[in-house]
């Protein structure tokens, strides 16, 4: 039984599908299913069940699987805890951000780590908040900024700021002229949302519920998905709807006010809180500290370009920088 084996089960647990697991691991899928076979044979158990329709996970497979995971962090550990035989600022950090947050923090965030830390290099990973725990979970990242609740066993999660959100609006809409939008205000057929499976797209649906009716696709409007938050700006810029979005990325924009509004709601509930999460076992607390004063030291008026006035914080990363 080797960790390289146990990475496998750990990712096609996780997966439930060879091409999908062995992509994770950056193999082959024969690879990666001649390895879990050998060790299952090793064993004399079977960990999945194969059949027509995919795969599947045995009860005692489901045991093993978790252990791995374990088992995979405390390797990690190893190598974190000889990197924390250095001084803090010394030694790759990796970081994990949502895709929502990366493109409009981290112009302020890296170069602050820059300057107080040269020599810890950033490894910046952008997706989902559930493949973000994923790989916190089994050390591909130390660090990972996403929203809350991120309840996660072995994990310390720590609170950053609430962040409201903002109706983004075309500069000619009626809504425009209003000062502050009431919820009835949000009309579902002109609602441009975020495309299935994002957290930002369902955290909005359970604050107003009245907007399931846009899912439901009835109208031509309420069919526009964005991929991006950058997506969403444009398409309400063109005329297309309207949006919600954080306040980071709704007063981010190129777009003259001739264009493009951005109104509060009154629904004191729209905001969202964003955290900082690092394993328990994590060693290096100086880097995490570090991050955390870059985090601190990045304010929530400047996604406005307006002068500071109070403390916010908040880092991200993009692969795409």
């Amino acid at each position: 039984m080797t960790l390289t084996e146990l990475k496998y089960v750990a990712a096609l647990a996780d997966e439930l599908h060879f091409g999908r697991a062995a992509a994770a691991c950056h193999v082959s899928q024969p690879t990666l299913s001649i390895a879990v076979k050998k060790l299952e044979q090793s064993l004399g158990v079977s960990l999945f069940e194969r059949t027509r329709r995919g795969v599947g996970l045995t009860p005692l497979g489901q045991q093993v699987a978790e252990r791995a995971r374990e088992l995979l962090a405390q390797a990690a550990g190893i190598n974190d805890l000889v990197q924390s035989a250095r001084e803090a600022p010394h030694g790759p950090l990796a970081i994990g951000a949502l895709p929502s947050v990366g493109p409009y923090v981290l112009p302020q965030c890296i170069p602050l780590l820059q300057k107080t830390a040269p020599a810890m290099p950033l490894s910046v990973y952008e997706g989902p908040s559930s493949e973000l725990a994923r790989r916190l979970r089994s050390g591909e990242l130390d660090a990972v900024i996403t929203v809350a609740p991120f309840t996660m066993a072995d994990i310390v999660c720590q609170p950053l700021f609430d962040e409201p959100l903002l109706a983004l609006l075309p500069a000619h809409h009626p809504l425009a002229k209003k000062a502050c939008i009431d919820t009835p205000d949000l009309d579902p057929t002109q609602m441009l949302l975020m495309a299935e499976g994002d957290e930002l797209r369902e955290s909005l649906l359970a604050i107003f519920p009245h907007l399931q009716t846009s899912v439901a696709g009835e109208h031509v409007r309420a069919r526009v998905q964005g991929s991006t938050l950058e997506s969403l700006r444009h398409m309400v810029a063109s005329g297309l709807g309207i949006s919600v979005l954080p306040q980071m990325a709704a007063q981010n924009s190129f777009y003259s006010p001739s264009l493009v509004a951005s109104r509060p709601l009154a629904d004191p509930t729209a905001m969202r809180s964003l955290v900082l999460a690092w394993r328990v076992s994590f060693p290096r607390h100086g880097a995490i500290e570090l991050l955390k004063q870059a985090l601190t030291a990045c304010n929530g008026s400047g996604w406005a370009g307006e002068p500071a006035t109070r403390s916010m914080g908040l880092l991200v990363d993009n692969n795409d920088w």
